[in-house]
């Protein structure tokens, strides 16, 4: 794929080569890279907003700033396109998130100007802080160290340890803030508030940055600083939260105007210790559609970059997502029962809690990019009698595990956790694929967890979950379509523990859980072709198991095969293996599901052959234990 570059980009492989330029040329510069990115996502979706809301700053941090001696690391790294293709990754730009090519977010291992991968959020503050630290105990005293944060990720609880621990150290750490107030949905709670009460106070800065200017003598800056504090509230209405952590704070600025951030980091440069600069972006900047519509334009798939019409992939239509059969679905059961509440962590339209949200908007929270705090605010609810569904993608639950264990399944209290994009998640790649919570699940004690084959059972687990009092109940389902045309079927109760025999069959046995089910029950129709016949059985629950069933299969089969969307390591197979050692059954068992790795980034149908577990991969497994050519 050849995409166009303007005149100035083309001349552009390196930062050396853009250090080269004359300030004056930088905003042509920064307008290309517009462009040049737009060109790209509209044909190869990913993150647009967010990476067209950085461009200036991207330009502006590698013009001043060393790299990659100097360390820079963007947090959610989504919005680091610009950054990729100022460092000598502009040509294979357009092979990112496809299989085999660049990755969406920075990865070490892929470019040394990419100094920490950052596929998740609110990282970059601590591991910039780590870097100056061990720049400052190997006595490089030159090195800098940038932390470019935004997009939502300083609402987690992780920025303001690091915060808090930045500001009682010398570092030479500067954490550029990007206030574009918005994450994916729009930014909510106290801080979005106290930053844009910072932005409409200029004053304070103004006067501030004058008399830093004009009174260069320690003593005389020492005095005016304290009156300047002990005015802060009647200008600023609050004192500064960054400076009260020891931060030496610059901004609001306009974080489009490339020419004065290089003035400004240039100076910044000069001073030593830990400072925030505050820039206030645009998300979407310099596309009409996605400045209008930044949270459908934060990934909006594959557009018409002259009109921004969102076009609308072909394949499976017929399905619903089961992001919408969820959505839909608690909407339902929020009409049958007023206890029942919606919790996520900055995922409100990602997940389709905001369909209750539109009917229900006193009991759906969104919380903000802060995981910990939805199990845990979810826990407190449940001790007093509401039903809290909190909904949070795998990849992302992986940050509130001792919430899980110390606040919800010691106490068996009755948190829904909704488990959106469990299994492997395609183009975002290792960052993000669900790979991990059924095993980092199982061992926890009153947990109960599950995983619908298809729609029909993710609704009737929803019912069964809010209907129960038995503790924390898990359903993990995967990101995107279903299965079911007519999926919308009469809600059922389900007994906890108990699975399902689909298919019966003499020959071997598959155990299922989950979407992948539907894979393995088309490769036993492939099997039946050739003669082999395979029993099925949906195992529904991963814990507690269904032991009868299993005593079953183990009782009829001397080959059994387990299916599943999770690591094969502490998952449905190992659960399986355990059972039948303990219980002294001897049998050919062979596993199937994530293998021990990180998987790469790519399209699903890809990945899952790549893993062995789509239908061709199970069908090739099933010819193997049955030594059939």
């Amino acid at each position: 794929m050849t995409i166009k570059q303007g005149d100035l980009l083309s001349t552009i492989n390196s930062t050396a080569d853009l250090r080269r330029l004359e300030p004056s040329q930088l905003p042509r510069l920064c307008d290309e890279i517009r462009q040049f990115i737009i060109d790209v996502v509209c044909i190869n979706p990913g993150h647009l907003g967010a990476s067209l809301g950085t461009v200036e700053m991207a330009v502006a941090i590698h013009y001043v700033f060393d790299t990659p001696s100097d360390k820079l690391i963007w947090d959610v790294g989504h919005q680091a396109y610009a950054h990729k293709i100022l460092t000598g990754r502009k040509d294979d730009f357009h092979t990112y998130r496809t299989y085999k090519g660049l990755s969406g977010f920075p990865r070490m291992a892929e470019s040394e100007y990419d100094s920490f991968g950052t596929g998740h959020s609110s990282t970059s503050i601590s591991a910039a802080l780590g870097m100056a630290v061990g720049s400052a105990v190997k006595h490089e005293d030159e090195r800098k160290h940038i932390a470019v944060i935004g997009d939502g990720s300083m609402t987690a609880g992780l920025a303001f340890e690091g915060l808090n621990h930045a500001g009682s150290t010398n570092a030479d750490i500067l954490v550029i803030l990007n206030d574009n107030g918005i994450a994916i949905d729009n930014n909510v709670g106290a801080l979005k508030d106290y930053l844009i009460s910072i932005t409409t106070s200029q004053f304070y800065n103004r006067l501030k940055g004058k008399v830093w200017k004009v009174l260069p003598w320690r003593r005389i800056r020492r005095f005016i600083n304290k009156i300047l504090a002990s005015t802060k509230l009647a200008i600023v209405k609050q004192s500064n939260l960054f400076e009260a952590l020891n931060f030496r704070y610059f901004g609001p600025v306009d974080g489009h105007d490339v020419v004065k951030l290089v003035k400004l980091l240039k100076g910044l440069k000069q001073i030593k210790g830990p400072k925030l600069l505050h820039c206030i972006t645009v998300k979407g900047k310099g596309f009409d559609r996605a400045e209008k519509e930044q949270t459908r334009y934060h990934a909006p798939g594959v557009f018409d970059k002259y009109t921004g019409d969102i076009i609308e992939p072909n394949g499976n239509s017929k399905f619903q997502k089961y992001q919408t059969v969820f959505g839909e679905t608690i909407t339902e059961l929020a009409a049958m029962n007023p206890r029942i509440c919606g919790i996520t962590p900055a995922m409100l339209s990602g997940c389709s809690l905001n369909i209750m949200m539109e009917k229900y908007p006193e009991r759906v929270f969104d919380v903000g990019i802060a995981e910990q705090h939805a199990v845990t605010f979810s826990a407190g609810m449940a001790t007093q009698g509401i039903v809290p569904f909190c909904n949070v993608y795998s990849s992302f639950l992986q940050r509130s595990y001792d919430q899980i264990i110390h606040d919800v399944a010691l106490q068996k209290l009755p948190v829904i956790f909704c488990i959106d994009r469990g299994g492997l998640v395609g183009e975002d790649g290792a960052t993000h694929h669900g790979s991990f919570d059924l095993a980092f699940l199982v061992s926890i004690p009153n947990m109960i967890i599950s995983a619908p084959m298809n729609e029909e059972e993710l609704r009737n687990l929803m019912f069964t979950a809010q209907e129960s009092n038995h503790g924390p109940f898990s359903i993990r389902y995967p990101k995107g379509a279903g299965v079911m045309e007519n999926w919308r079927t009469e809600f059922k109760s389900l007994e906890i523990g108990k699975g399902r025999k689909l298919r019966d069959g003499n020959d071997l046995a598959i155990l299922s859980i989950g979407h992948p089910g539907n894979y393995a029950a088309d490769a036993i129709i492939e099997a039946e072709k050739l003669g082999i016949s395979v029993a099925h059985y949906d195992m529904r629950f991963l814990k507690p198991m269904d032991e009868n069933l299993l005593h079953e299969v183990f009782a009829t089969h001397k080959k059994v095969i387990t299916v599943e969307d999770g690591t094969i390591i502490g998952g449905l197979g190992s659960a399986v293996l355990g059972f039948m050692s303990e219980h002294n059954y001897n049998a050919k068992l062979v596993r199937l599901g994530i293998p021990d790795r990180f998987i790469e980034h790519g399209s699903n149908s890809i990945l899952h052959r790549e893993c062995g577990y789509d239908a061709k991969g199970i069908l090739r497994s099933i010819r193997s234990i049955m030594k059939v050519q």
